[in-house]
């Protein structure tokens, strides 16, 4: 397989990439999801991303039909990125894609729950030394002798079983003799290097190596220390030669006589000629004893290897199961059911960018369309719904929700709801509000919204205001065309407008639900209730906004053209609205 089978790389990024890596191990980067070691050949870690979103889910990114869907995953990555405990952990979650078959999704599901319930046993102490144990890894760099480290760590901290069992399964004592092993070794340049302290001998002769080099560098010093002495022939100066390099080297005088010359042009030639046989001979001895100390080390990793790749792959994946669990219990996600007919359904669902950014409580929402059995209260007939409701009445937010229910669950990840039911889909059709009267813009949002419906009676869609790309008195007509394409094509999804009263009635399996505003809160802010109420069409409740206006006017001519609004909604009712506020302050 070459580097230019891989979707998003050409002959450019091809070229970077084997220049940086080599083919073999780019292809292995790619294999093994290292988005660090694609990055630092030269490639943007978002594009390094995005090859690896492709190479290991192409498929599964298919569902995330548009923009808006394809934001809601993004955003649910983010968030669960902030829980990884390693590097490399990030690095997987970020190129976590949705799946394709529900046996997938549940093997995913298996493996996230039964980290989850691993880390929710342990007590503080132990979180914390096994956090501490996935940062030493980082701080190494990650790698053999890291992964060795720190199962060692973690078998040392006394984790045994769950996510923990791989490494509890792996050689003590086959790790520790590779830990020692690659502890003495520095492997980061082509060719293996022993560290110093590891052997004695290899220590010493490097020791007289830098010395005799050091030495040679001095050049005419040496001649000069030699004749300084009064030397007055060749024999006495070969001897003050001797004397002179033991003297100033860790060289034992025989060794040096060795090297030594027994004749010489005159005294340049006899020191240069005498220094260069010394730290050839030197030279040699300490490659003769590092390749000797070498093979023996990685004698010792060969009998090791298994040991060594079974901590390898035993570290990444429980550090990217244990991130993957932090991000279950930091929003307390649930494991979700899947169901065969058509049908998303939550109770007490809760959106999490509201969560991550609440100071206070969130209001869960109990929600579905499609066969479920989930949600008592809510009809199971009906597949498609129209929610209808007072502006910034959470409606948007909702399908933001069961955008984000869906897409975890197609993740193979637990779900923001106490208890929810999840179909299989082909395509999931999210499309925010897009306020625009603009021809181009509709023809573009219908070309996206429309073909997966059509290709699939497995579609999902959430669909926010449509209405607001289109005048108002042709929207009714296509949006009515919309729902009733979704029911005819088995589809399931939500709808959220304003013009209810012009889709009556609507097709069988299709409802309409609503949400409502109760009244101003003492602070004049709107006090809505989040959950909808099901087969009634929700009021967008215009007198509380004007209430609110009215009581916040401080300009006397700005107050009466507010008031003058008022007469229009229902003067008594905004009066009374107003009251209430003062009263429940």
């Amino acid at each position: 397989m070459s580097l230019q089978d891989y979707w998003g790389i050409g002959p450019k990024t091809a070229t970077t990439l084997a220049e940086g890596l080599g083919t073999e191990r780019a292809i292995r980067a790619i294999e093994g999801m290292d988005i660090g070691t694609l990055a630092d050949a030269g490639l943007a870690r978002g594009r390094a991303t995005r090859i690896l979103r492709h190479a290991h889910g192409e498929q599964g990114m298919g569902i995330l039909t548009t923009p808006d869907a394809r934001s809601v995953y993004k955003d649910l990555l983010a968030r669960a990125q902030e829980h990884a405990i390693t590097e490399h952990a990030g690095d997987r979650i970020r190129v976590l894609t949705p799946l394709t078959s529900v046996d997938a999704m549940t093997d995913r599901l298996d493996a996230v729950t039964l980290a989850t319930e691993t880390w929710r046993e342990l007590d503080d102490a132990s979180r914390e030394a096994v956090l501490d144990a996935f940062a030493d890894f980082d701080e190494m760099d990650g790698g053999e002798r890291a992964a060795v480290e720190t199962v060692l760590a973690l078998q040392e901290i006394g984790v045994h079983t769950g996510v923990f069992a791989p490494i509890d399964a792996i050689d003590a004592d086959a790790l520790a003799d590779a830990a020692a092993a690659l502890g003495s070794l520095d492997t980061t340049d082509d060719d293996p290097t022993v560290r110093e302290g590891v052997d004695d001998g290899l220590d010493t002769a490097r020791k007289q190596l830098a010395a005799v080099e050091q030495l040679d560098a001095q050049g005419i010093d040496v001649i000069d220390a030699i004749q300084s002495d009064g030397v007055r022939s060749s024999a006495e100066f070969r001897e003050a030669f001797i004397s002179h390099v033991a003297a100033e080297t860790p060289l034992p005088a025989p060794r040096v006589r060795e090297a030594t010359p027994t004749d010489a042009a005159d005294a340049t030639d006899f020191v240069t000629q005498g220094l260069r046989e010394l730290l050839a001979s030197l030279h040699e001895t300490v490659e003769e004893r590092e390749q000797a100390v070498v093979d023996d080390l990685e004698a010792a990793l060969d009998d090791s290897r298994d040991a060594i790749e079974a901590a390898v792959t035993a570290v990444n994946e429980t550090a990217f199961q244990l991130s993957l669990a932090r991000f279950v219990e930091a929003y307390e996600l649930t494991r979700p059911t899947f169901v065969e007919s058509g049908c998303v359904g939550a109770v007490n669902a809760r959106n999490l960018s509201l969560v991550a950014a609440a100071e206070t409580a969130v209001q869960p929402i109990t929600y579905a369309v499609g066969d479920h059995d989930c949600a008592a209260a809510v009809p199971t007939a009906d597949r498609v719904s129209v929610l209808t409701g007072a502006n910034s009445g959470g409606k948007t937010t909702l399908l933001e929700t069961l955008c984000q229910v869906v897409v975890l669950a197609h993740m193979g990840l637990p779900v923001p709801a106490d208890e929810a039911e999840v179909s299989r889909v082909d395509a999931i059709v999210f499309h925010r509000r897009h306020a625009s009267f603009n021809a181009g813009v509709l023809e573009s949002t219908l070309q996206t919204i429309v073909p997966p419906l059509t290709d699939s009676d497995r579609t999902l869609m959430l669909v926010d205001e449509f209405e607001a790309i289109t005048e108002p008195g042709s929207a009714a007509d296509l949006l009515y065309g919309l729902v009733r394409l979704a029911v005819d094509a088995g589809a399931i999804g939500v709808y959220v407008t304003h013009l209810a009263d012009d889709l009556a009635p609507l097709p069988d399996r299709a409802r309409t639900d609503g949400i409502f505003a109760r009244g101003l809160n003492d602070d004049l802010t709107l006090d809505v209730d989040y959950q909808p109420q099901f087969e009634t069409v929700g009021r967008s409740t215009p007198e509380f906004i004007v209430s609110r206006l009215v009581a916040n006017a401080t300009d006397r001519s700005e107050r009466a053209g507010f008031e003058a609004l008022a007469e229009a909604v229902g003067e008594d009712v905004v009066h009374q609205t107003l009251l209430d506020a003062e009263w429940s302050a």
